[in-house]
């Protein structure tokens, strides 16, 4: 049996190592599902492994040691691709992800205990240890036992260069393998082009002429800005305050889900109706999102710069320029401009190249009340707190405010009540004692995150439906639009569509939307009208009274809540009050 044992323990070897390059996570879990794939790396590290005893025989301790440390440099890397994969959809990109990991974490693990830290922090470092010792155990059977026995051996030596002749096949022509297996997949991806595609993006990143390139000769707003006064780039508005309420993980799931179309439809019918009663109403359309799962920043600086930011490298180009934003262009019309971030509790220099005139951060709102998901405040306190700090008077000049929201962010729990009374929001005991238990006694579950993502944006269509409620000191022009979709464990879509809601009184104003492309009512067709930093552009238009570049298609069509018809006609259309 020991014989047995020792006999077969180079092949187990061989296994683990083939399974830690092949393995996929157990979704929406960190826990690890084995796959029957044959890992290319592990084949690279064979033929290595082979050429090197054949040319000088057993290899020493040190090559081994080599060897094992970047095997576990490439074990690291597949945990990494397929974590972010599943939790943003998208490949891992450590050029843009890197910094926002330990700042995520920090915010995420501030609520717990110090103890509950350290033990997390034991437990992650007794894991990495673990797999760099088997790693090591496992390369050094293979280079000192395994290999040496297959150099004896031409059945063994013809078999690995025909595995290798197959993997080659494979990387060089994708799926060529498959035809051979009736379908059958037989290679994991491989890892070492993640390594090549971070190296690239970092050499790319320092480069200023390859990145100048990347950035468009000209802005839609600096469109605008070139627009002569007499064009009024901002004339319909006629001086309305314009609040633009970019709402975290708002992505077009909230109706392509089934459940969450159906959990979900009926406050956003209660938000129409809110919208209905305050003599205002709502045209609703689609984007599509730079970002997936995170990174708001691209989402955010691109609607506010109309710069396409797709690829996070031009987010980071942009920030080393003086392109503007909206902010300018308001100022430049008389307008004061608020950027309202109330996750933000740390200094944040960035903040320059947005260019508000007042910038309210977390710590700036006083919040006195219960600590709601990690970042503490409540959005529907953030909102009528920045009201009550920066009242709309009658000498106050027309304000844009940029609000980045964060109740819906991952956890999304536990969720704050709704408070109506907003006096008693404001106060330093703004919810009872019943509710917050209430509110409380849903803890998130990492396991399975959907039925709090539904209750975050449950809470999110009732508060605003109360914040709309309230009469409005002036006119106010409100765009709602999401920053991306939840995370992959959530959405389990490739979709990287938002929705954008438009609110305002003026049924010319709303008219101009609708002649591009939205539709009254909170339920909009499942089309996209273009890309977030195409919306810029599109609000600018329609700030400005342009008429659409294309007629409008001809369409009756009736708000949800009934609170508005269209009528459309060529390039001209009107919203009519019922």
């Amino acid at each position: 049996m020991k014989r047995l044992t020792i006999a077969l323990a180079p092949v187990f070897a061989l296994v683990l190592l083939n399974a830690a390059l092949s393995f996929d996570l157990l979704a929406p879990t960190p826990l690890v599902r084995l796959q029957l794939l044959l890992a290319p790396e592990l084949v690279l590290l064979w033929l290595a492994l082979l050429a090197a005893v054949a040319w000088r025989g057993v290899p020493t301790a040190r090559l081994v040691s080599a060897l094992a440390a970047i095997y576990l440099l490439l074990v690291a890397g597949r945990y990494v691709d397929v974590a972010v994969r599943q939790l943003f959809g998208r490949p891992v990109n450590l050029y843009w992800d890197g910094p926002q990991i330990p700042r995520f974490l920090a915010v995420a693990l501030r609520e717990l205990p110090w103890w509950q830290v350290a033990v997390a922090v034991l437990a992650i470092g007794a894991a990495g240890w673990a797999v760099a010792r088997v790693v090591r155990w496992a390369v050094g059977l293979a280079a000192q036992q395994a290999a040496p026995r297959a150099v004896r051996h031409r059945w063994a030596v013809a078999g690995s260069a025909a595995v290798a002749l197959l993997v080659a096949i494979e990387l060089a022509r994708p799926g060529a393998s498959a035809a051979l297996t009736g379908g059958t997949r037989l290679l994991a991806d491989p890892v070492s082009p993640i390594y090549w595609r971070q190296l690239s993006l970092l050499a790319a990143a320092l480069s200023p002429a390859a990145l100048e390139r990347a950035l468009p000769a000209r802005t839609p707003v600096e469109e605008a800005l070139a627009r002569p006064p007499a064009q009024q780039p901002l004339g319909a508005l006629a001086g309305r305050d314009v609040y633009i309420l970019m709402l975290e993980s708002y992505g077009a799931t909230v109706y392509d889900e089934p459940r969450a179309a159906a959990a979900l439809r009926p406050r956003r019918a209660e938000l129409a109706d809110a919208v209905a009663a305050s003599g205002r109403q709502v045209v609703s359309g689609f984007v599509r999102s730079p970002t997936y799962g995170g990174a708001s920043d691209l989402a955010h600086l691109g609607l506010l710069t109309g710069v396409d930011l797709a690829d996070p490298r031009r987010h980071d180009l942009l920030l080393t320029t003086g392109r503007p934003t909206l902010a300018a262009l308001f100022r430049r019309h008389g307008y004061r401009t608020f950027g309202l971030y109330p996750a933000v509790s740390w200094e944040w220099p960035e903040r320059a190249f947005y260019g508000y005139d007042v910038y309210l951060d977390g710590p700036s709102l006083d919040y006195r009340g219960p600590p709601f998901t990690a970042w503490r405040i409540p959005d529907q306190f953030a909102l009528e707190r920045f009201e009550k700090l920066h009242p709309r008077t009658a000498d106050a000049p027309p304000r844009l405010l940029f609000f980045a929201t964060i109740n819906t962010h991952m956890p999304y729990g536990p969720q704050p009540p709704v408070q109506p009374d907003v006096d008693r929001l404001l106060g330093a005991q703004p919810f009872d004692e019943d509710d917050l238990r209430l509110a409380r006694a849903s803890e998130p579950d990492w396991l399975d995150q959907f039925p709090d993502y539904l209750r975050s944006f449950d809470t999110t269509y009732r508060w605003l439906a109360a914040h709309l409620r309230r009469a409005e000191p002036r006119e106010t022009l409100t765009v709602i639009v999401g920053d991306h979709q939840p995370m992959a464990n959530v959405s389990g879509s490739a979709s990287w569509d938002v929705p954008v809601h438009v609110i305002a009184r003026d049924p010319a104003l709303l008219a101009q939307f609708v002649a591009r492309g939205f539709v009254p009512g909170m339920e909009p067709p499942r089309r996209t009208l273009g890309a977030m930093h195409e919306l810029t552009a599109l609000m600018l238009q329609a700030f400005a009274g342009d008429s659409p570049a294309e007629p409008a298609p001809s369409a009756d069509a009736a708000c949800s809540g009934g609170d508005c018809r269209v009528a459309m006609a060529g390039q001209r259309a009107s919203v009519q009050p019922l």
